[in-house]
């Protein structure tokens, strides 16, 4: 479950109650894996999931973030900043161990040799236990695993965004990397509600500045839904099963996090694990997807220079 959403991303959030009970649903109904991060409120989400979890925290894996914000503004990866955002995160997030810590965008002016031995360190203190990067590419993937082995690699990937392609999935599948696509649903396109006059308020809504979210964009990007919408129908599903069993499909270390902030779609979500994807089926999608030219940046210029290839 990414639980960005419930406070920050793609609207205002949700209120602390409906928060709590919307996550505490979700492992009610058999998800065990929580995605958070300091950057998501900032600082609110952590609290949220760390109240909503405090009781079951023994059960669950608890992923959150460091890196993307600081003081000083901007990225800040410094191994006494990884240090301090750790202590910081622990405390909101009421526990004495974080399961997964990713470091959330690649610092350019800190070596990864330097953030993968400050992980290193605090997995042998006990305070973190498993280390992870975030929209990193397959070089800084390779230098940071040689230092302190990675458990997962968190970039964005679905239908509409295949980047990963081109070298990370491969080089986690060489290296014994777990892949945790984020975004696995296109931040709310594939699922076919998403249409050129819909509306993102540029106040609470990040994909009012992104460019694959303008009404040209969601237009000429519309037979994606279509095919999704067509193999749907065919297997008595919905667009989203379809699109998150087509992530499922690629690799059996593909852990997808969809943003779930309504109970209706954590029910949405979990179904997609009994939808049987033949090797007909994805080669069909395949043959259709190769005709289709994504139309618009995935995210906004700021964001992109912030990620590897």
């Amino acid at each position: 479950m990414g639980c960005m959403n419930l406070n920050f991303g793609t609207g205002s959030g949700v209120s602390r109650e409906e928060g709590l009970q919307t996550i505490r649903y979700a492992f009610e109904k058999g998800i065990t894996f929580f995605d958070t991060a300091e950057a998501y409120g900032p600082f609110t989400n952590e609290e949220l999931v760390g109240e909503a979890l405090a009781p079951i925290r023994k059960e669950v894996v608890l992923a959150t973030k460091f890196g993307m914000i600081s003081e000083e503004g901007g990225l800040n990866s410094r191994p006494e900043h990884i240090r301090k955002v750790a202590e910081a995160s622990l405390k909101r997030l009421k526990t004495d161990y974080i399961d997964l810590f990713y470091q959330h965008r690649v610092d350019p002016n800190v070596p990864i040799e330097d953030v993968a031995g400050t992980i290193k360190d605090l997995i042998q203190e006990g305070k973190v236990k498993h280390f992870g990067l975030s929209e990193a590419g397959a070089g800084t993937i390779r230098r940071a695993h040689a230092v302190q082995a990675l458990t997962a690699v968190q970039n964005q990937y679905s239908l509409w965004s295949r980047e990963p392609e081109l070298s990370v999935l491969s080089t986690c599948e060489e290296l014994g990397i777990g892949f945790v696509p984020w975004g696995p649903i296109g931040t709310g396109f594939l699922t076919g509600k998403i249409t050129a006059d819909t509306k993102f308020d540029s106040a609470t809504d990040l994909r009012a500045i992104f460019p694959r979210f303008t009404p040209e964009a969601i237009t000429a990007n519309m037979p994606l839904i279509e095919l999704l919408t067509k193999i749907a129908k065919r297997k008595n599903a919905t667009p989203v099963q379809i699109a998150l069993a087509w992530l499922l499909a690629q690799k059996p270390f593909i852990v997808p996090i969809p943003g779930m902030d309504k109970t209706a779609y954590i029910d949405d979500n979990l179904k997609s694990v009994d939808v049987e994807m033949t090797s007909a089926d994805l080669a069909e999608m395949e043959e259709t997807l190769s005709g289709i030219q994504i139309q618009g940046e995935r995210l906004n210029k700021d964001l992109l220079e912030l990620s590897e290839e």
